[in-house]
């Protein structure tokens, strides 16, 4: 069914205004001096604003339905197309909110199909007569120019349903606006005040100082309340005070801690400039070699050091007010009597690419969080990116959206955190604490039960994916079959070839990747889909009954957020460019389905775990200065870590020592998820108010610089220019656009209002760049099929060509780090970041335990910042808007694998320095100690008052220092590596695993810890355990046996010996697995290794004529 369906068109609303001037005002208030004002009529039983009265009529209604209920397929060259599913997985049973066409029968004779049915269960009928009619039969009788009933022979009412006509590429009603003009004027419409007339005058402070009210049609004083307290809005000096309220604070680290830790860092850099000059000027005549190789790997980690620290200078802490929050967007005021909530929409996207390493049911988990979240229902969307096209994910997203009908209603009656069912029913707590009402033990019994079976029916989705599809096909292949004996009744005819499809519950091809892959059904070809699991829910409430769930839901709101399947179309010979690629599609997908200004990414396995984390993130946005806010950040945390977090995958000193300081400058990194962005920061907009910052390297870098701001600012503002704007003189820009974001109108028109929508406040004059109060209290437009017909266009694999998708728009294509690089250009335009950490931790998700997986997640970090480092993404190249320690930052992030070439060198120097008796000095001169004292000391206390100021523990900084040392001589030399082939040759080399060697302890749950996995990256770690072993036996035993033993030497190797073998023993313990079974190729390398170190040391120096191996030790 080909989705040629018309277009809804809503009449522009409009608010009736009274203008008043000074001039004209009553006598007895002549003599106050205020100027021209605004008043705004409140609705009486005369006059009603046709903004608070917006109703879908019904055909908009069926329309939004039939796009809900509908999957759409399309892509380069092929036609969209609309199915209408009735069910989506065999066992599914709808929400009301998706009751689609689950209506009565259509009363035309001999049509058998469904009518749609609304969220309340209700028949949509196109006529007051309640005559039945299904969607189709509709269309196909007015079409032929009968509008009139077939029940009651009376022409249909408010009947809109031309077909829409093109403008120049843009769909547009018979009224002439187009979808994002429809838009826009809905939202003019709501606005309170131009911002033109807001800095001329603020109404609400004329009215607190004035003590006027709202009357009708004029403004009146009330004779009575002459000590300011009336009871129209609540007490006006509340109001006032409110509007001034701040969203967020910031809470500067304690002078007590900051002082001393700025100076130790002064301090440290004079001992290590000290010591250096002392190293260089007294050299190790009796082994230069020695001698030249420490210094050179003590001079780059004292640079390596001093880019790490220098961003640590200004740390800080963040606090936000909720309370704040709901009073200045969800409070009534005179902009917005109702009450609605003001608050922006948030997009909300969830990756995922392969069902069989990424399980539905995690995925399915994370979702259900997201529908659940303590945010307006009606101002989410959740998208979810399946690149992998299974119909596996597609029927797990269908059951979570069927179980989402009970779990978060349930949610939202009992107060329940978290909000992901998995987490929450395995939680060890007494879950009955603080729970006062009555019910809640029959409804969490019953809620448990729920999820128990909708776990088996997700875990057996595989299996009945497979049955069915082999039924399928077994009848597609018996039909054919007696097709060919029908017509073709020769012998030796070829049987035909019927392809083994994948088919849905409702009996038809499943458009996406099949489970045997065929031509255009496979994990790399196949059409872009669309599907609305949730339709976007209703302005008002909805309420349960006692026929639609099991529990008593009669006072609770069960609407559902806006829930969609996505996946793009894959086609061979193109570049898809994998998590990038997607979240672009993602982004494009969403602007012209829902539009929210703001976007939070998450990953599949990272849930939500602070129900109102959103609205955290929202008081950043949203407070004063929040329109230069590129995005806030969240904090990765983790479950399921072993308690002694052996490989540091908690990741605390990171996240809460390096990300904290960073936003204390420009704001931290973008580091892939848990990540609430501002949607015009990401279609590559410069910032209002931007600032050009100089610096020591303005004169270094100028040649670089002018490209380099050429190719991070775009030709647009978002303030300075009209087109984004309320302005209509933009047509000029407009033109330019499809150029950038390609050829879809709609999407570009979605651009302003976007902008507009996340826009802070315009509550007082000295808010730039804001937006009138209660502009956005409206309900949401209707979904329609032309408008998931273009987001369907907008997904395909040839829409980003010639465009700068992935270049200077969305996410940042050309490495595996796509994260970073795509905050970097951020902060490059001038935007900066926000480092929100919640008393409640606001996601949580999974991370690898094992040894080998871990290393491999390192590896991947490593090399795309070694990618980083040989690009134009390169922090030498920055543009003069990027603070320079944020540049500094930004510069350690390329360099710090380069430390793993020293690092190596640096492990094997105290073996070297073992087997040949000599050490890195000449002696151990006092200067020499003091200076190493000095630096050793300095380190401690930095490291203890890091750890008052980020609340970190002693154990976890230790941890993260010893897998410091194992990433830098495995994972990080092995990037390096990698780099630097690609870039000098050209020659992609990927680290994959070789062997695998699995635990049988399933009932441990960190038996993945236990898990040996081999890999190429462990030779090197292993190498250095070895020789340093071998170096220690072999100079104590020289030493002990030597006539003039020289302990001094033997003391300054074995200690730097054994401060490497410290770092590497979270290495050997994951080699010797779970109580001692170390695996046989541990055994084999080690003893070749040791073999390998023992000859080459004999072969180097000789045994001489008396048996001796390297001085006076006797042999026998």
């Amino acid at each position: 069914m080909d989705t040629g369906v018309h277009m809804r068109r809503m009449s522009t609303p409009a608010i009736r205004q009274v203008n008043n001037s000074r001039d004209d005002a009553d006598s007895v208030v002549s003599s106050a001096e205020f100027a021209s004002y605004t008043v705004h009529i409140p609705p009486t039983p005369e006059y009603h604003p046709m903004y608070m009265s917006i109703e879908a009529s019904n055909a908009e209604k069926v329309e939004d339905l039939y796009a809900s209920s509908s999957l759409f397929t399309g892509g380069y060259n092929r036609a969209t197309r609309s199915f209408l599913k009735e069910k989506m997985t065999d066992s599914m049973s709808n929400h009301p909110q998706m009751a689609g066409a689950n209506g009565s029968t259509c009363a035309v004779p001999g049509c058998d199909a469904k009518i749609m049915r609304d969220e309340r269960g209700e028949d949509i009928v196109p006529c007051d007569c309640d005559f039945k009619i299904c969607r189709d039969c509709f269309r196909d009788a007015v079409r032929g120019g009968d509008v009139v009933c077939l029940g009651c022979k009376e022409p249909y009412k408010g009947l809109d349903i031309a077909e829409p006509e093109m403008n120049d590429g843009r769909r547009v009603s018979s009224g002439g606006m187009s979808r994002g003009e429809r838009r826009m004027s809905m939202i003019k419409s709501r606005m309170s005040l131009k911002r033109s007339e807001m800095d001329d005058f603020d109404h609400r402070n004329w009215l607190f100082e004035t003590k006027g009210s709202y009357g009708y049609g004029n403004a009146m004083w009330p004779k009575e309340d002459v000590d300011g307290d009336y009871d129209g809005f609540g007490n006006p000096q509340v109001l006032y005070d409110k509007r001034w309220r701040p969203l967020t604070r910031k809470l500067h680290v304690s002078t007590t801690i900051l002082s001393p830790y700025r100076l130790l860092i002064f301090v440290r850099i004079v001992a290590l400039t000290l010591l250096l000059a002392w190293r260089i000027k007294h050299p190790n005549e009796d082994a230069m070699w020695l001698w030249a190789m420490s210094v050179v790997c003590e001079i780059w980690f004292g640079f390596s050091w001093l880019l790490d620290q220098l961003p640590k200078l200004c740390p800080i802490n963040r606090s936000s007010d909720l309370d704040a929050l709901k009073m200045k967007f969800e409070t009534p005021t005179p902009t917005n009597p109702t009450g609605k909530s003001d608050l922006p929409g948030i997009d909300i996207f969830v990756s995922t690419a392969d069902p069989e390493k990424e399980p539905p049911l995690v995925t399915a988990n994370t979702i259900l969080s997201i529908l659940a979240a303590d945010y307006p229902v009606e101002k989410l969307a959740c998208y979810v990116s399946d690149d992998g096209g299974a119909l596996l994910t597609f029927e797990a997203m269908a059951e979570a959206a069927s179980f989402a009908n009970m779990w978060v209603p349930f949610c939202r009656k009992h107060g329940i955190e978290p909000r992901n069912p998995e987490s929450y029913f395995n939680l060890k707590r007494d879950p009955y604490k603080n729970k006062v009402r009555q019910d809640f033990v029959k409804d969490r019994r019953r809620v448990k039960r729920e999820y128990d079976e909708f776990k088996v029916r997700i875990n057996g989705l595989s299996n009945s994916i497979r049955r069915r599809s082999d039924a399928y096909n077994a009848c597609e292949e018996l039909k054919a079959a007696k097709l060919q004996n029908k017509n073709e009744s020769g012998e030796g005819v070829e049987s035909l070839k019927i392809p083994k499809a994948t088919w849905m519950a409702d009996g038809t091809h499943w458009p996406g990747t099949w489970t045997v892959p065929t031509a255009e059904h496979s994990r790399g070809d196949h059409a872009s889909i669309i599907q609305v699991m949730l339709k976007p829910p209703s302005d008002e409430p909805l309420r349960g009954t006692e026929s639609t769930s099991p529990i008593d839901l009669t006072e609770v709101d069960i609407r559902l957020p806006m829930l969609v399947y996505i996946s793009r179309e894959k086609r061979p010979g193109y570049d898809h460019n994998k998590k990038a690629g997607a979240m672009n599609a993602l982004v494009r997908a969403s602007a012209i389905m829902s539009n929210g200004p703001f976007i939070l990414n998450l990953d599949c396995d990272h849930y939500i775990y602070n129900s109102q984390a959103m609205r955290e993130g929202m008081c950043f946005m949203m407070d004063r200065g929040g329109d230069r806010i590129c995005y806030v950040q969240f904090p990765q945390r983790f479950e399921g870590i072993d308690p002694s977090d052996r490989y540091a995958n908690h990741n605390t000193v990171f996240f809460d020592v390096n990300m904290r300081a960073l936003d204390g400058l420009q704001g931290p990194v973008y580091v892939g998820t848990g990540c609430l962005f501002r949607r015009t920061a990401l279609y590559g907009f410069d910032p209002p108010r931007v600032k050009e910052r100089g610096g020591c390297f303005r004169q270094i870098f100028k040649r670089h610089r002018s490209s380099a701001v050429v190719a991070s600012t775009p030709e647009i503002s978002l303030v300075e220019n009209h087109f984004l704007g309320m302005g209509d003189s933009g047509q000029e820009e407009v033109n330019l656009l499809p150029s950038k974001f390609g050829n879809s109108v709609l999407f570009v028109e979605s651009i302003r209002i976007a902008e507009f929508q996340g826009r802070p406040l315009a509550d007082d004059p000295s808010v730039k760049n804001g937006r009138p109060p209660g502009a956005l209290a409206i309900p949401r437009q209707l979904l329609d099929a032309p408008t998931v017909a273009e987001a369907i266009s907008v997904i395909s694999c040839w829409y980003e060509d010639k465009t700068e998708w992935g270049q200077r728009i969305g996410w940042i294509y050309g490495s595996v780090t796509e994260d970073v690089v795509t905050g970097y250009r951020m902060h490059n335009r001038g935007w900066r970041s926000i480092y929100c950490v919640t008393k409640r931790d606001a996601f949580r998700g999974t991370a690898p335990i094992n040894l080998t997986d871990r290393l491999h997640q390192v590896l991947r970090w490593a090399t795309g910042s070694v990618e980083i480092f040989f690009s134009r993404n390169n922090a030498l190249l920055a543009s003069r808007r990027m603070k320079f320690l944020q540049r500094i930052a930004y510069l350690n992030v390329g360099i710090y694998p380069f430390t793993s070439i020293f690092l190596v060198v640096y492990c094997f120097l105290p073996a070297l320095s073992l087997f040949s008796g000599q050490f890195i000095v000449q002696s151990l001169d006092v200067a020499f100690l003091t200076y190493l004292l000095a630096i050793t000391v300095t380190l401690c206390i930095l490291a203890m008052l890091e750890i008052k100021w980020s609340g970190i523990e002693l154990e976890e900084w230790w941890r993260n220092e010893q897998f410091w040392l194992i990433g830098g001589t495995s994972a990080h030399l092995a990037a390096v590596i990698q780099g630097l082939l690609k870039v000098i040759a050209g020659i992609e080399i990927s680290f994959t695993l070789t062997s695998k060697s699995a635990g049988d302890e399933n009932d441990d749950d960190f038996a993945e810890l236990y898990l040996f996995k081999w890999t190429s990256l462990m030779i090197l770690p292993i190498t250095i355990m070895m020789t340093n072993l071998i170096a220690i036996a072999v100079a104590v035993c020289r030493t002990i046996y030597s006539v003039i033993p020289q302990w001094s030497r033997l003391m300054g190797g074995v200690f730097f010996s054994f401060w490497v073998l410290a770092h590497l023993y979270p290495f050997a313990k994951g080699l010797m697995g779970k109580r001692g079974r170390t695996p046989t190729v541990v055994y084999v390398w080690s003893g070749l290794i040791a073999i390998t170190i023992s000859l080459l040391w004999v072969s180097i120096k000789p045994p001489a004529g008396n048996n001796q191996i390297g001085g006076p030790f006797q042999l026998w």
